[in-house]
């Protein structure tokens, strides 16, 4: 049953994403690129949708702690917690690319309730929560049923995270078996997999801010997700999400399962 607490925590997500819309947008393609110590790009684009992004859920929610990718950890870590990334695709918005999106999740006790997914250049959001279905622009969305890789679009994040957590085998496998095999990487690949639109995605070495909306946003639209969790190996977390009989197939062929 869906919860009217998790309802109106919606509503301050998506005021939450819009304050980060207006920091994003004027900055798409005018925008320098820095190099963070971990060797990943940030934009003042990042930092200023993350300031505003804090900002809406420290007002409307202050008694939640807040982990974000730019600015770290603030507030309580026990209980509720909102995860913020600002921009999920840094070097596609970095190059003027229009699929990137700001990724926001609740956590109850360490597991996703609640998530949201902005597309922002391409004004496509998605929002679900525990009960609740998922909607884009307001409309109703499901993961897809297909239960066969032929005919199948599957979707892979970047090589070298498959490289990262010794999955190059799994990888070289699905070009190798999957037809129709697309590197529609980030917030966008994700979001396409939620909706339907593409069948399942294999996506590697992520960051908790990267993983939980769509955990939660995945299930919400009836397909399945499953966590590889090598964070203590410093490999972070993998996902295998879409249509369930596809996911059980593509977890199988990763060998760190």
């Amino acid at each position: 049953m869906a919860s009217p607490d998790l309802e109106k925590l919606a509503a301050v997500a998506e005021a939450a994403a819009d304050a980060a819309r207006r920091e994003i947008r004027p900055r798409f393609r005018d925008v320098a690129v820095e190099t963070k110590s971990d060797g990943s790009p940030v934009t003042e684009a990042d930092r200023a949708a993350e300031r505003a992004i804090r900002d809406v859920l420290r007002e409307a929610t202050p008694e939640i702690g807040i982990l974000g990718e730019e600015y770290g950890e603030e507030g309580a870590a026990e209980g509720r917690r909102w995860l913020v990334d600002p921009i999920d695709g840094t070097i596609a918005f970095s190059r003027g690319i229009p699929l990137f999106g700001t990724l926001l999740a609740l956590l109850e006790d360490g597991e996703p309730v609640l998530g949201l997914i902005d597309c922002t250049a391409l004004d496509e959001r998605l929002v679900g929560w525990r009960g609740g279905g998922v909607r884009r622009n307001g409309a109703p969305v499901r993961a897809s049923r297909r239960d066969e890789l032929a005919g199948a679009i599957v979707s892979h994040g970047d090589v070298f995270c498959f490289e990262l957590c010794g999955e190059r085998p799994a990888l070289e496998r699905m070009v190798r078996e999957i037809p129709m095999l697309r590197g529609y990487t980030d917030a966008f690949g994700h979001a396409q997999v939620i909706a339907g639109t593409v069948d399942a995605m294999v996506d590697l070495y992520l960051n908790p801010w990267d993983a939980a909306a769509t955990r939660i946003l995945v299930s919400e639209a009836g397909g399945a997700c499953r966590v590889v969790d090598r964070s203590g190996e410093g490999k972070g977390l993998g996902l295998v999400f879409g249509s369930p009989a596809l996911v059980d197939r593509l977890h199988g062929w990763l060998a760190h399962r």
